[in-house]
């Protein structure tokens, strides 16, 4: 069956809607449920395939699962394989995370490679750093990560960029390390200060996540634990850019607005008004979009997972703007996609020349990953006439009922399931 999204444009968004919880901070603390020796009950799960995908997982090794509205529930006394399936790993980045993990309770682990989106090469060379640099052994065969250890004994780990995947199989492997592990250069992402809180609640002892050095000291009994996954951070701001493209007037509800700055600040120097308390993010604009220039960073820089949502709205802005993307080197294929609908975007290297045109046309138009999609969907929001995304599987993959809630602020926005 074929998915598709059909977008009438022009409409304002306007009213309250509630952000789901975090993808990023769930891929990670699911599989840490396992080093568990009770179950574990984690809430604020967003429904999303991502986190079906993973549910399959555990239900393969062994666990025992239940998920119902929200709420995920892990009983890992049971898991009993080490080798997760390629058909079910492939559909997904984080799946590499169980690695780790089985390390720990099984002393080995073979784990296909990573799927997920096509963003061009995404090592993996550091989180084979990190493990090796703990005691294990790790190799590559045939697409699948394989590695063992008959002990995993504490050490310096120093990571040769902050990446995120990276800095979380680290946490993972060294909470089953004996000793002492320093995590060097390491990500600094909400999600990894949430997956930190997960260990801790879980009884595991890890300070530092949030700033360079996280400092693990590992071997201690984990128990399951109660948890509630941070708000989406990528979702917020997704929400947030579609409000400001529509000229709406939006209440985000569930967020945490320190979490947003970089995205907030792009947002006032574009000319969008945004106010914030406690857990609430209010965005108003008038479609009078200043250009700006954007730069792709680890956090509390500008997130690359919100580098494609805000170059769909600085294809209406008054002028030029300058993109550059650090972290992959692929992010930028969805601009074939914008240009049907009329964007002025040409590539040099690892830079997007956006200059600004008076508006975009509804086309047809294909998703080729996760937040590409929603960059066409907010595409979409703003062009006049009717717009086809084909791909929306990427959209379901990291956004919860992201249509429903669009919908919800009086976007004219349908969910076309089409026989093949």
């Amino acid at each position: 069956m074929k998915e598709k999204l059909r977008i009438i444009g022009g409409n304002r968004l306007e009213g309250e809607v509630m952000v789901s919880g975090g993808k990023n901070a769930a891929v990670a603390i699911i599989p840490a449920a396992l080093l568990a020796d009770s179950p574990s009950v984690i809430e604020n799960v967003p429904d999303i395939n991502d986190v079906h995908v993973l549910i399959e997982m555990l239900r393969y090794l062994g666990a025992e699962v239940e998920f119902n509205d929200n709420v995920l529930r892990i009983d890992p006394r049971q898991v009993d394989k080490y080798d997760p399936p390629y058909e079910l790993a492939s559909r997904m980045r984080a799946s590499y995370y169980f690695a780790p993990v089985l390390l720990g309770i099984f002393k080995r682990a073979e784990v296909p490679l990573p799927g997920g989106c096509d963003l061009g090469a995404r090592p993996i060379d550091q989180t084979i750093k990190g493990m090796e640099t703990l005691g294990a052994t790790v190799d590559t065969k045939g697409g699948v990560l394989v590695t063992s250890a008959e002990e995993l004994t504490g050490g310096d780990i120093f990571l040769e960029m902050p990446s995120v995947g990276a800095t979380v199989n680290s946490m993972l492997t060294a909470v089953s390390a004996s000793g002492a592990t320093s995590i060097h250069n390491a990500a600094k992402e909400p999600h990894i200060v949430d997956l930190a809180n997960f260990l801790s609640a879980m009884g595991a002892s890890v300070k530092g996540a949030g700033t360079d050095v996280i400092r693990i000291r590992g071997g201690r009994h984990l128990h399951g634990t109660n948890y509630t996954v941070v708000p989406d951070q990528i979702e917020t701001g997704t929400l947030m850019i579609a409000a400001a493209a529509t000229g709406g007037d939006v209440v985000i509800t569930g967020a945490i607005p320190t979490h947003m700055e970089a995205l907030s600040a792009k947002l006032l120097e574009m000319g969008v008004h945004i106010t914030t308390e406690d857990d609430r993010i209010r965005v108003r604009s008038n479609q009078n979009f200043r250009p700006v220039n954007v730069k792709t960073q680890g956090y509390p820089g500008f997130p690359t997972d919100l580098q494609q949502p805000l170059t769909a709205l600085l294809t209406v802005a008054n002028g030029t703007s300058i993109v550059t993307e650090t972290i992959f080197e692929s992010r930028f294929r969805y601009l074939d996609e914008l240009r049907k609908m009329g964007a002025n975007a040409r590539v040099i290297e690892t830079t997007a020349i956006i200059t600004g045109v008076e508006g975009l046309v509804g086309s047809r138009v294909s998703a080729t990953d996760l937040r590409a999609s929603a960059a066409l969907v907010i595409a979409a929001l703003m062009a006049d006439g009717v717009t086809e995304i084909s791909g929306i599987g990427h959209l379901m993959r990291g956004y919860e009922r992201f249509d429903q809630k669009l919908r919800s602020l009086g976007a004219m926005i349908e969910h076309l399931r089409l026989e093949d």
